[in-house]
């Protein structure tokens, strides 16, 4: 019985394979290099940086566009999305096939690659952390898609690597182990806690993380772009005060560092966002469908890319 419950455990759920991380002291942790697993049918690919994604060149072909998406558990789309319907993929395929063909004469451009660096509950802080270790793979445009939480992000660590059961930093013994050790309560480390009790002007701190993220992609020669995705409950009910505020700080950060910025609070307000939406904060396969739509119209709109592909 317990031989055949393991069975169906690794096969039909992908369990006792678990996405791992490692520790990094720039941006705190993030998913450990190459690595390729189902969960619960869908297949997960972690190339050699860290990406949800195939391996890639670090420098970018000629006649080819690239944008590199930094973002949270959004952007990654967990184990709920199929590495075929990622955001990344969306946005790729939406320059690929709509946009790029109907410019090609004038931009000199003939594809797009579209890279996916992203880990579940990073901020701006661990966003500009990864192109501090990384680089921007000579992207000429690099979009930072947030979330409304993410103004509040707290600082890069790596406290609940390997405590906490969705970051684990090893292999479990049997699936039967994983499935036991997240049904355990848990309690966050003492430093973790510390860290989400600190006092101070935690939205102006990511503020400053993404003004030096403008910073460093400027000194590569690329473009930033800037998106943000609502909580489902502000489409329900509206922003609490307290967010509202954080965004308009958002709104006047962005035009004074002449940063394109994509609020889809309005837009999603106008569709039937429920249908867009797999839990309270991240979007199924049609929201990364309607989403990957919009910013691959903003990254031909505002990426500010030239003839042969480069920034003028």
């Amino acid at each position: 019985m317990g031989v055949a419950l393991e069975i169906v455990l690794r096969l039909r759920y992908g369990l006792g394979d678990p996405p791992l991380y490692v520790a990094d002291d720039l941006m705190g942790y993030r998913l450990a290099p190459n690595q390729s697993l189902r969960r619960r049918g869908n297949r997960i690919a972690i190339n050699d940086y860290s990406m949800r994604g195939p391996s890639l060149s670090p420098h970018r072909p000629s006649q080819t566009l690239r944008v590199l998406l930094l973002g949270d558990s959004i952007v990654n789309g967990g184990w709920w999305t199929d590495q075929s319907a990622l955001l990344s993929m969306k946005v790729q395929a939406f320059l690929d096939n709509d946009l790029i063909q109907d410019t090609a004469q004038t931009s000199g451009l003939t594809q797009a690659e579209v890279f996916n660096a992203s880990a579940n509950s990073w901020g701006p802080r661990n966003e500009l952390g990864y192109v501090q270790r990384f680089g921007t793979f000579e992207s000429q445009v690099v979009m930072l898609v947030i979330n409304t939480d993410d103004l509040f992000a707290i600082a890069p660590n790596s406290y609940e690597l390997g405590r906490h059961p969705a970051y684990p930093i090893r292999r479990p013994p049997l699936a039967l182990w994983e499935v036991i050790r997240r049904r355990q309560p848990y309690q966050p480390s003492p430093e973790f806690q510390a860290l989400h009790n600190e006092p101070g002007d935690r939205v102006g701190v990511n503020l400053e993380a993404i003004r030096q993220l403008n910073a460093q992609v400027a000194s590569s020669q690329g473009r930033l772009l800037l998106a943000m995705t609502p909580l489902r409950r502000e489409l329900d009910n509206g922003s609490r005060d307290y967010e509202q505020v954080a965004r308009q700080r958002l709104i006047a950060f962005a035009a004074a560092e002449g940063i394109p910025y994509l609020d889809f609070l309005p837009r999603f307000q106008s569709l039937d966002h429920a249908a867009l939406y797999f839990d309270h904060i991240h979007l199924n396969a049609q929201g990364n469908q309607v989403v990957g739509q919009a910013l691959a119209e903003w990254v031909m709109e505002h990426g500010g890319v030239g003839m042969d592909g480069e920034k003028p």
